[in-house]
């Protein structure tokens, strides 16, 4: 423990009274509710949905008559965060990837045809392979978020550097 040896002992030494002093002397987290947590955690997904819907309007956008996909790679860094923010929330990487799975079944709701056969994705030349695009440019870096490996720290050991 820290301090002198002859420092009296931490913890409950009045019985009824809480300990005043903490061993590693910081304040303990102040607990969040479940309720909270299960509601940013579903904030996140409709955010997924929101991205997905983004992602999909804007991806045939043109400079001139090349087409230019900053949307998927926009819709890219916000799935990342969204993830980033989940994992914030909870310590499970497959309840963070929450908002990545919504995005994804948004995607593939699009995919189908309309009630009169109206296709979102679908194109001559590159544009034929727009959801192709806008699936790998969209998912892989939350992907990357969420399996990356821990990180070995300076003294040897395996530290997980992933946001908590």
């Amino acid at each position: 423990l820290a301090g002198s040896p002859r420092q009296l002992p931490m913890g409950p030494r009045l019985p009824g009274l809480r300990a005043r002093q903490h061993p590693d002397l910081t304040a303990p987290p102040a607990p969040v509710s479940d309720r909270l947590r299960y509601l940013v955690l579903a904030v996140l997904a409709i955010d997924g949905v929101l991205s997905a819907l983004m992602a999909i309007f804007f991806l045939p956008l043109r400079i001139g008559s090349v087409p230019f996909p900053i949307s998927a790679l926009l819709s890219g860094a916000i799935n990342a965060l969204l993830v980033w923010v989940a994992l914030q929330w909870t310590s499970n990487p497959r309840v963070a990837a929450l908002p990545v799975w919504a995005w994804l079944l948004t995607v593939l709701v699009f995919t189908f045809g309309g009630p009169g056969e109206d296709i979102v994705f679908g194109g001559a030349g590159i544009m034929e392979y727009a959801a192709v695009v806008l699936i790998a440019l969209g998912a892989v870096p939350p992907a990357w978020l969420l399996m990356r490996p821990p990180e070995v720290g300076a003294s040897g050991s395996v530290t997980d550097s992933r946001p908590r």
